[in-house]
């Protein structure tokens, strides 16, 4: 299996049913990809309710499988248990978290590219151009499926950089963060997609060049770039508060 298998197992699981004939385990992989899928793509909307059954239902498999992937989710903090009333998804981040959550990311996602332009694989960095070839080719996509879409791939790409880097801990930190989740969750924004696609591209020329200092540099470019990017959303979702306060 290669790494881009490793990194999403089936990001194209947007919405519909489940393939029949898969095992156990890798069913309940793919709910949860599913599941993932339509969180980015505002499909389920936040504050929303989720049940086991009519999630069963709606996407042709057993409850188990379904409970499977809600309790890994509920531990990655993307859906709360309510107490005799299945799961709920969680409002928007917050700033303030979002202002903690991009520290992190500056603190480790530059020096995962720094490492990955000294250790990733030739594989490894035709997989982070392939990556962009299959972004460059959703960025273009209408509406909320193709922008969380985009968002997946846009989690993969970050994720194939640290797995290059060949820090595991690195890896699971940044996995755990599910910064890309909740950010374009935010807001369905095509000018995000245009943006970070070039931005990638600065990042993946620097570690193909073995260039590490260029590579971490790109990165935290990029990552700068993008909270201010997403900063905005918040101070537009502040001033429209204010105004309807005054009104």
């Amino acid at each position: 299996m290669d790494d881009e298998s490793v990194i999403a197992r089936d990001r194209g699981a947007m919405t519909g049913g489940m393939p029949p004939g898969r095992a156990h385990g890798r069913l309940a992989d793919e709910v949860y990809d599913t599941l993932l899928g339509q969180l980015m793509s505002l499909r389920i909307e936040p504050g929303s309710r989720v049940t086991i059954d009519v999630l069963a239902r709606e996407l042709g498999v057993s409850q188990t499988p379904i409970r499977d992937a809600l309790n890994r989710m509920e531990a990655e903090g993307l859906v709360v248990r309510v107490p005799h009333a299945g799961y709920r998804i969680p409002p928007q981040i917050t700033r303030h978290r979002f202002e903690d959550m991009l520290e992190i990311r500056l603190l480790l996602e530059p020096a995962a590219a720094r490492r990955s332009a000294e250790r990733a694989s030739l594989p490894q960095v035709d997989g982070l151009r392939r990556m962009l070839e299959e972004m460059a080719e959703l960025e273009g996509g209408n509406g909320p499926t193709a922008y969380g879409a985009f968002g997946l791939r846009d989690a993969a790409f970050h994720d194939l950089v640290a797995l290059s880097a060949e820090n595991q801990i690195i890896r699971e930190t940044l996995a755990r963060l599910h910064s890309h989740v909740h950010l374009f969750r935010l807001h369905h924004d095509t000018q995000v997609t245009h943006l970070a696609m070039a931005e990638h591209e600065e990042v993946v020329a620097a570690i193909a060049a073995r260039d590490p200092d260029a590579a971490a540099y790109a990165m935290r470019r990029h990552i700068l770039r993008s909270g201010e990017r997403f900063r905005r959303l918040f101070d537009e979702v502040k001033d429209a508060d204010g105004m309807a306060a005054e009104a």
